[in-house]
């Protein structure tokens, strides 16, 4: 079928593709053999001229929100750093696996790489660990575990967004103490400690190089104190002054009508590890 333009007229050889591309009358000239002067320009007909404006339009548009998408993308991820950043885990703390929430005894080093120290019992089967409940803000993984006959389990902090200081937590509002030292507790010794139930305890060491049998197997070479505690109080740092001692692994009685306590000494932890506290 011979196509026609709107008037129903034939249009003349070749007058089609160049309408489709949309040239002047003069460039029809030109294109019939006329001469057409060096400075003449074609020129976009008065329908393609709104066709480029929006195309410009919508160019300039497309650019603005992928520019507003790439800005928005940075912000949040600047913010999530900047939470990460506010984040500290120091001895006292928790850290939160799938199934798992479990007390920072103390942080130790081993060169450039940080350790937390925490009840080996309590670290079973858990891999990743958390600074928070919704285990949203990764902060290390289970290095080791140590239990039965001891009991204690190394996590390895990755997230270097977040602080792990060399200091104790003493519970809302009473401060911090800063860990410098580790030794081995001797009997009459001085000692406090810290649990996530019944909070900062202190009263002496009664006796070390201990045996108990609990759930799940026998633990030697613990020392206990005087001090109560209580379920929850499991993986707690003990520390005398400036120096960490051990952790809370286990108790007898209560707080409520006395008990004492019984902790895995950090010493032992420390050596098998090759790791020392800042």
């Amino acid at each position: 079928m011979t196509p026609t333009h709107e008037d129903g007229r034939r249009p003349r050889p070749g007058a089609l593709g160049l309408a489709a591309f949309g040239l002047t009358a003069r460039a029809r000239e030109a294109h019939n053999g006329r001469h057409m002067p060096k400075e003449a320009v074609v020129s976009p007909t008065r329908s393609e001229r709104p066709l480029r404006t929006v195309v410009r339009a919508v160019v300039v548009l497309a650019l603005l929100l992928g520019w507003s998408a790439a800005a928005g993308s940075a912000a949040h991820a600047g913010d999530r750093a900047g939470r990460q950043a506010a984040v500290s885990v120091r001895g006292g703390d928790t850290l939160y696996s799938t199934g798992a929430r479990c007390t920072v005894g103390f942080n130790a080093r081993s060169n450039s790489t940080l350790y937390a120290l925490v009840s080996g019992r309590c670290a079973q089967g858990a891999r990743t660990w958390y600074a928070d409940a919704a285990l949203t803000v990764a902060v290390g993984v289970t290095a080791g575990v140590s239990f039965p006959g001891t009991d204690y389990a190394s996590i390895r902090y990755t997230n270097t967004a977040v602080a792990y200081p060399g200091e104790v937590s003493l519970g809302a509002g009473a401060g911090t103490r800063d860990i410098t030292h580790a030794a081995h507790p001797v009997v009459g010794q001085s000692v406090c400690h810290v649990g996530r139930t019944t909070g900062y305890l202190c009263g002496t060491v009664q006796a070390v190089n201990v045996t108990i049998n609990y759930g799940g197997g026998t633990v030697y070479g613990l020392f206990r104190s005087t001090i109560c505690s209580e379920p929850g109080d499991t993986g707690g740092p003990a520390f005398s002054g400036g120096t960490a001692v051990g952790i809370i692994v286990a108790g007898s009685g209560n707080c409520s009508s006395g008990g004492s306590t019984y902790y895995q000494p950090v010493t032992e932890w420390l050596s098998a590890y090759g790791l020392s506290v800042y």
